[in-house]
């Protein structure tokens, strides 16, 4: 299937923290996308992993982006594929539909751990942030080359759907205005 299988998919979440956000160029577009992911996923009961880097010194998840019931995986390597418990949230049968920061590091050795490891992943990319906007899409192009697919927030919304007919139609329209 090359549409996102809302049955198959999980939520990634990396790396929004407090301390690296003021820096991040047009953080507060990645962080609202983000918001949109979060609130399609709890509608379609859509399973969340957050991931934080070095929370010590980059501080916990922003508030804005509640992580709720959702399974949260400290880590000190960038690759979040690395930490022990990493691979073991994330079940093997799902695809996973990644937003974050920052794209050119975090983000980017996550997406290429998954795909070394033979996940299929969905790469946000009004949902990823960087310091420089350069880095940003050198890491998406880097990222698709390697066999991610990038996608938007409004088609990961719509994919998630699949009809009009959905029940959650409305509250996702709502959503992407």
């Amino acid at each position: 299937m090359l549409t996102i299988d809302p049955r198959r998919s999980l939520l990634l979440i990396v790396d929004f923290q407090s301390r690296l956000m003021p820096a991040i160029h047009d953080g507060a577009a990645a962080v609202r996308n983000a918001q949109r992911l979060l609130d399609m996923a709890a509608l379609m009961e859509i399973r969340t992993v957050f991931t934080e880097q070095n929370a010590k010194g980059l501080g916990a998840t922003i508030a804005e982006l509640s992580i709720g019931n959702a399974r949260l995986v400290h880590k000190m390597t960038f690759d979040a594929v690395r930490e022990p418990e990493f691979l073991g949230a994330i079940p093997a049968d799902r695809d996973i539909v990644v937003a974050g920061c920052e794209a050119h590091v975090c983000v980017q050795q996550t997406v290429l751990g998954l795909l070394d490891a033979g996940r299929k992943v969905y790469v946000v990319r009004d949902a990823l942030g960087s310091r420089r906007p350069e880095d940003k899409e050198t890491a998406v192009r880097r990222m698709e080359r390697h066999g991610a697919e990038i996608v938007t927030t409004e088609m990961v919304v719509f994919e998630w759907l699949e009809t009009a007919e959905h029940r959650h139609f409305r509250a996702a329209i709502a959503l992407v205005k």
